[in-house]
Formats: structure tokens, C-alpha cells, sequence
């Protein structure tokens, strides 16, 4: 997967994308680092509503995995018994499920949309991409990533003191206006929460956090 990912990273932005952005990292160790996004489709409502649902159920129906039984095949001695409830509270003092590990595990299944490379070997996958018109021609494009940028590197470390968000996923903001120049944000160090007019997770509070990709400039349609 990540030769493929490297392979692609090399070639031009797909003839297919639907949009395409360039831009340059700001505010965290890596920067300045060359970023490139490509989106290759625009998310269903079905895809964006399975998220969604997953992040509202906090991954109810995936629970633990059918316990082993003590003792010997068949038996049903005291060691059968001392399994099951050994079994019921290992299974009683696991943490509860959170919306932002069930959205995690649903992002792993989702198509991918597009992509975002940078100077790491290999580029991270899109799992959701949606887009909202603003005024006189501005959009909002919300991305969601299925790794959070950075994982095997620091060159996403955000430059602050702020501690890094713990998400498994990274959520990423584009404000761009009429001609396709703008800015974004990433969940870096920010909390993401479902947003009412996106129908999806997005940042919670976009204003509040740093900029981390600028220069943005929209290429193609």
C-alpha cells in the first residue's frame, strides 16, 4: 500500500480529481513542507450519514470478542465456570466505547476520495470530502483523513505547547474564496464535534487554532 501510495505521490494530479489544492505547512516542525491534495470525488450523503451514524452509536455492536472457555472441552467444573467470570469482568472494566474510536474504525472501512501528499514517502488517503458554498463565492471543504498526519514522523508535531489531539483520523479545514486562494486548519491540536451545517465532524472551534496549510491555491475544475 505505501509503495503504491509513494508511486502516485510522484505522478501528476489525477486527470479524474474534482478539485485540487496546492499549499505549504505552517506552524508545526516539518514547515515549510510542499503539500498537494487531491480530491477525487465528492463524498454521498450515504457515505457521509455511515460516519456519522458510526460516531453517534460510539461503536455499539462492536463489542469484545466471544470470551475463551476455561477448563477442558465440554467440562463443567469449577474452571468453566471461573472462565465466564473472569470473561464478564475483563469485559466490565473495558473502557467504553467513544464516538471518535468508532468514527476511527468506520473511516478504515470507507472508500477513499482523494489523497494528500506531502514529502513523506507515502501520502495519506481521503475518506470523506465535502464541501459547502459560502458568500460571494467562498467554500468551506471539510477532509477527513483515515491516519492522523504524522503518525510515523514528527513533521506534523504541532510547534506549540498545546498537546496533540489524541484522534486516530486527522480532520481537515479549506476556507478558499472566489479565486481559489485561502487557508487551513487541521485537528492537530484542535477538537472536532459533529458540525450542523456540514452534516459531518469538523473542527469546533476553526478560528481558535493555527494555521497549518498555507499559500492554499486550488488547481484544476
Amino acid at each position: 500500500m505505501a509503495a503504491l501510495l509513494s508511486a502516485q505521490a510522484q505522478a501528476p494530479a489525477a486527470s479524474g480529481s474534482v478539485m485540487s489544492f496546492t499549499a505549504t505547512t505552517a506552524n508545526v516542525s516539518g514547515a515549510p513542507d510542499s503539500i498537494r491534495i487531491d480530491i477525487l470525488r465528492w463524498s454521498t450523503e450515504a457515505e457521509r450519514d455511515k460516519l456519522m451514524s458510526a460516531w453517534n452509536t460510539k461503536g455499539q455492536g462492536s463489542g469484545p470478542s466471544a470470551p475463551a472457555r476455561g477448563g477442558a472441552p465440554g467440562g463443567r467444573g469449577a474452571g468453566a465456570r471461573g472462565g465466564r467470570a473472569g470473561a464478564r469482568g475483563a469485559s466490565e472494566n473495558a473502557p467504553p466505547p467513544t464516538s471518535e474510536g468508532a468514527l476511527a474504525a468506520a473511516l478504515q472501512e470507507a472508500g477513499t476520495v482523494g489523497y494528500l501528499w506531502s514529502s513523506e514517502v507515502a501520502g495519506y488517503a481521503l475518506r470523506y470530502a465535502g464541501k459547502l458554498p459560502g458568500p460571494s463565492g467562498t467554500e468551506r471543504i471539510v477532509l477527513i483523513t483515515d491516519r492522523r498526519l504524522g503518525t510515523a514522523n514528527d513533521l506534523w508535531k504541532p510547534a506549540g505547547q498545546e498537546p496533540p489531539s489524541p484522534y486516530g483520523f486527522s480532520v481537515i479545514e479549506l476556507r478558499v474564496n472566489a479565486k481559489g486562494d485561502g487557508e487551513g486548519k487541521i485537528s492537530l491540536t484542535g477538537k472536532v464535534a459533529p458540525d450542523a451545517d456540514a452534516k459531518i465532524v469538523a473542527l469546533e472551534d476553526y478560528v481558535a487554532l493555527p494555521v497549518v496549510l498555507s499559500h492554499l491555491k486550488r488547481r484544476g475544475k
